[in-house]
This record gives C-alpha cells, sequence and structure tokens, in this order.
C-alpha cells in the first residue's frame, strides 16, 4: 500500500511551486497533518501489554478530518447517532448538485456557498412538506455535504437523507406519505424541486453579496429515489463523512513523477484508473479541504440534536424501535504485543517526538487511561 504520506513527502515541492495561488491555510495545515501522521515526527502514545511487562510507544495519528488514516470513529459514533433517530417511514435520498458555471465562485468563497447549499437545500424540502396534502408539516432530515466526485474532480452537491414523514406542531399530528403506485416511492417532483432550490440559491447568493456568473443554465438537477429504511444511504453518507476522499489502498502507484489511483464508474460500476501528475494529485486531494470549523453534516427539522426527546415520544407512541446499532458498529482493532499477541492498553498520550531517554516503567495501573 502506497502511503498518502510519501506521496505528499515526494511531490510537495513541486506542488506548492504550481498551486501556491490557490493555496488556503486550511491546505497548508492539513498537508502538514497528513504528512507527519503516524510517523517518527508525530507525537508518540506509550502502550503497555496486559499479560507481558512489554511496553513500545506508537505514533499518533493526526487526527485530521481530510486524513484518510483517521476519525474512522468518529464515522462509526455519527453513524449510531442518525440510527438511534430512525422513524417508522419510507426514507428518501435527495441529492441537490450545483452547476459546474458555479464551481469558480464556490472555490473563491467556499464557507459562503458551502452554507447557502446546505440551508436552501433543506429550506426546499421544508416549503414542499409544508404545502404536501399528505404532510403538511415539518420534516427532518440529515445533510451532508460532499464536494468531490469519484475521480476526485471537485463537484459541489447536498445529500439529504428524509423520512417521508412531517410534524404538525400546532395540531400536534405525525403524519406519513403513502405509498403511491411508483415503482419504488414517491416523495416530491425532482423537476419541481431542482426549480425552487435553484430560486433559493440565486436570491441566497446575491443577498450574500456575491456575483453570480455571467452564464448558467436555466435546469438544474436535483435527484430524488427511495432508499426504503434508509440505513444503507445513512452507512454510504457516514464512510466518507469523517475521512479523506480517497482511500490509501486505491493508490496504485507512484513513479515517474505521476501517481495512478483507481475509482469505481457509477456509470458502468467498473473499476478505472486515472495517472496524474504528483503535484495534480496533491491538488485534487487538498481541494476538498473544508473552512476551518466548517461542519459537513447537519440535522434538520425533528431530526435535528435538540429534538430527542420528541423522536424518542414519536418511538414510543408509534411503537417503533430502531435498529440495533452494534450491526454497523465495529470497534477498533486493539494493538497488540510484539511478544505474547496479548492485547496493549495506553498509558501515556501525546508524548513529544525527541522526547528521548528510555520508558520509564509506569507507576499506574496498566488499564489506567
Amino acid at each position: 500500500m502506497i502511503r498518502l504520506a510519501s506521496v505528499i513527502d515526494t511531490f510537495e515541492a513541486d506542488f506548492r511551486a504550481q498551486y501556491r495561488e490557490r493555496l488556503r491555510p486550511e491546505h497548508y495545515r492539513a498537508l502538514a497533518a497528513m504528512k507527519h501522521c503516524r510517523t517518527q515526527a508525530s507525537p508518540t502514545m506509550q502502550v503497555h501489554c496486559t499479560q507481558c511487562d512489554h511496553q513500545k510507544r506508537v505514533p499518533h495519528s493526526c487526527g485530521h478530518r481530510h486524513c484518510p488514516h483517521c476519525q474512522h470513529h468518529e464515522s462509526q459514533q455519527w453513524l449510531e447517532r442518525q440510527m438511534k433517530k430512525q422513524v417508522p417511514a419510507e426514507y428518501f435520498l435527495l441529492t441537490f448538485t450545483l452547476p459546474a458555471e458555479f464551481r469558480p465562485l464556490t472555490f473563491a468563497h467556499p464557507r459562503v456557498v458551502y452554507e447557502l447549499m446546505l440551508r436552501c437545500g433543506w429550506e426546499t424540502v421544508r416549503t414542499f412538506s409544508h404545502n404536501d396534502r399528505q404532510l403538511q408539516g415539518t420534516p427532518g432530515a440529515i445533510a451532508v455535504l460532499h464536494t468531490n466526485t469519484r475521480r476526485l474532480d471537485f463537484h459541489p452537491h447536498v445529500h439529504l437523507v428524509m423520512p417521508a414523514a412531517a410534524v404538525d406542531g400546532m395540531r400536534r399530528q405525525w403524519r406519513t406519505k403513502r405509498r403511491g403506485k411508483v415503482k419504488g416511492g414517491y416523495l416530491f417532483n425532482h423537476k419541481a424541486l431542482a426549480r425552487v432550490f435553484r430560486a433559493k440559491m440565486l436570491s441566497a447568493i446575491e443577498a450574500a453579496g456575491l456575483a453570480l456568473p455571467g452564464r448558467y443554465p436555466k435546469d438544474w438537477v436535483v435527484d430524488c429515489k427511495s432508499v426504503g429504511s434508509g440505513e444503507k444511504a445513512l452507512i454510504y453518507l457516514g464512510r466518507y463523512l469523517y475521512r479523506g476522499v480517497i482511500r490509501e489502498t486505491d493508490i496504485v502507484a507512484c513513479g515517474d513523477g505521476e501517481v495512478s489511483f483507481r475509482y469505481r464508474n457509477a456509470k458502468t460500476g467498473r473499476m478505472e484508473l486515472r495517472t496524474v501528475s504528483g503535484a495534480q494529485f496533491l491538488w485534487l486531494v487538498l481541494q476538498h479541504v473544508l473552512p476551518k470549523g466548517f461542519r459537513r453534516a447537519r440535522n434538520f427539522g425533528f431530526l435535528h440534536p435538540n429534538c430527542k426527546r420528541l423522536i424518542a415520544l414519536l418511538q414510543v407512541l408509534l411503537k417503533f424501535a430502531p435498529g440495533p446499532s452494534t450491526a454497523w458498529v465495529k470497534e477498533r482493532a486493539p494493538i497488540l504485543c510484539t511478544c505474547c499477541g496479548a492485547a496493549m492498553v495506553i498509558v501515556k498520550t501525546r508524548i513529544r517526538a525527541g522526547g528521548g531517554g528510555t520508558i520509564p516503567v509506569p507507576s499506574a495501573a496498566p488499564g489506567a487511561h
């Protein structure tokens, strides 16, 4: 397996020289973090064997949310929280895509445009839900921002996982959408969604003081499809929530100034290979780094974190028990002792590189964290 850190180490100088005009502080921070992730230059943690006296130091992961090494446990925790909020309704996956003409504007003002995409996507489905004869209330939605295609090109879009249900706060009623004759279920008309989303985005961009592109399409693209109970859609979104845009196992070659990586073609379902220069590859990865502090995932409506009591009440009244979260959560792989093979426990963390000296025998119990 070719590590991203080794690719950065090889092509960092060329990358900085070619793309310095496009780089922002968050790009430099991500580059530095991933370059030293789990290397000798990173802080270490001291681990102690539970069976013998063997101990060693293990490099820390960088913890950066765009690093392919890190944040897997956080993704699983997020997925577990979403699964606990399940309600008895058919779920739909809606995808709101920004046209290619808006990509330069988006890259120049990512925090503003990303925020508007999430907000306008939610406001669109909320408007449709209130106007729908069967729902007539406030829906709930889980929104996740994605900025890349499988080829790693810049392609901002927002996914919303939404149950076909709504809460009428005035009448204290819970309503769900009845299954129609349409195969696969029906929520809202995708063309109507696209028109409303387009109007809301254009108005919001102008209100934010940004200049619209000179030309852009009249028809935008919004996809709306049934995803059953929503489990598979949430697992798909959670997989890419707290990690980089590429797995290191998909980097198949690095040499002669080029990097090759594989990806799955969405149309054919087949794995394909893309080869680019080393500097361009790093740009394909780093262009998707989000602004500092920006939250990629949001919960809206009755799925907002402040509505935990409402969700619990609905599940009791509707006699619905969400699936066990343990079915999707994988435990962290233990650190095994190289001497006896037993599990090792962490006794000290964040030991700075260059601390030197021999590792002292810990006075605390081996199980202490």
